[in-house]
């Protein structure tokens, strides 16, 4: 892995989480195009937001998410150094003041960006999102990422977001070209609502679950940098306890998603529940008892791999929809 990094092209995507921004870009896409405009083609309505004017959405959503991890690898080295130090590219392949002008770079056309499909929009006050992201990653990166909950709190809930930004944007934008849209087709927004509502909660809680699982895997660096996270705070085992509670919880909120399913289209056995119950339920409720039983760091390291994957499993449940 060292000499890999030692590449300051791989060095880069190792630094902004290419992977991870990949599956932001992913998951606005896919909420956009599968779920939102299903939703719309149900009720007799096109997309109104103009493609270019969406994918400069998630370009900035982008930008802002890969300062965020520049800026959060750029205060943790000490911390990273002690837990994964074949990992650690600042400092090394990437310097300091170079890693800081990236962020500061990112950050800034990731806000123009947005403020610009905002202001074309019409609704410059959507803007608020990306101003509100950026200035909630550094925060966290500078003050909250050690701290106990409200740091993972936070990460989630930005997490969370991601899922919202096209529901409202293409919300405004329908209102905007048909003044009355929102209180006329209260069914329609409704139904897009709960939907994005139920990827945004999934998204938050297996988030949450992934910040306490890798709170417990980056024990000992934290520890050693006088962090206060979970782990530290209330000790290992309460940790393991929460991330196994949340993951059962989600479990069982997918369980009424499959029920309800099943109750609307009065088919105990479909491509739909065999989704949900094969791809989702039994992985999380597997993956929960493999935290509890997990004691060594290479095993809460694949935890947190294996929850990414699930992740991603449910965000491809928006083909399921799409097509059924």
């Amino acid at each position: 892995m060292r000499r890999l990094l030692n590449n300051k092209v791989i060095a880069f995507l190792k630094l902004v989480r290419v992977e991870n921004l990949a599956m932001i870009a992913l998951t606005q896409v896919l909420l956009r195009y599968c779920i939102l405009q299903k939703i719309l083609g149900e009720h007799g309505f096109e997309l109104g937001l103009n493609d270019g004017l969406f994918y400069l959405v998630v370009l900035s959503t982008v930008l802002i998410a890969a300062a965020g991890y520049i800026i959060n690898d750029y205060f943790d080295v000490k911390t990273d150094t002690i837990n994964r130090p074949d990992t650690v590219v600042i400092g090394r392949s990437i310097k300091r003041r170079s890693a800081i002008i990236l962020h500061i770079t990112f950050t800034f056309f990731g806000i123009v960006i947005g403020m610009y499909a905002a202001l074309q929009t019409g609704y410059l006050r959507f803007a608020v999102f990306h101003f509100a992201a950026a200035f909630l990653l550094w925060v966290y990166s500078t003050q909250l990422k050690k701290s106990l909950l409200v740091g993972n709190l936070l990460v989630s809930l930005l997490t969370a977001s991601v899922v919202f930004m096209p529901l409202v944007y293409e919300m405004g934008t329908m209102h905007k070209l048909n003044p009355g849209f929102i209180s006329s087709h209260k069914l329609l927004l409704f139904t897009a609502f709960r939907v994005s509502f139920i990827f945004s909660l999934f998204a938050f809680i297996t988030s949450l679950s992934r910040e306490i699982i890798k709170d417990i895997e980056d024990y000992r660096g934290d520890k050693a940098t006088g962090g206060a996270t979970m782990p530290i705070v209330w000790g290992v085992l309460p940790s393991k306890i929460s991330a196994f509670f949340l993951l059962i919880i989600t479990a069982i909120l997918l369980s009424f998603v499959a029920y309800n399913t099943i109750k609307a289209h009065r088919v105990i056995f479909s491509i739909n529940t065999a989704y949900i119950f094969f791809g989702l339920i039994l992985p999380l409720t597997a993956l929960a008892f493999y935290v509890l039983k997990a004691t060594e760091y290479k095993q809460f390291k694949y935890a947190s791999l294996f929850l990414k994957v699930i992740m991603l499993t449910g965000l491809t449940y928006s083909f399921i929809f799409y097509y059924t």
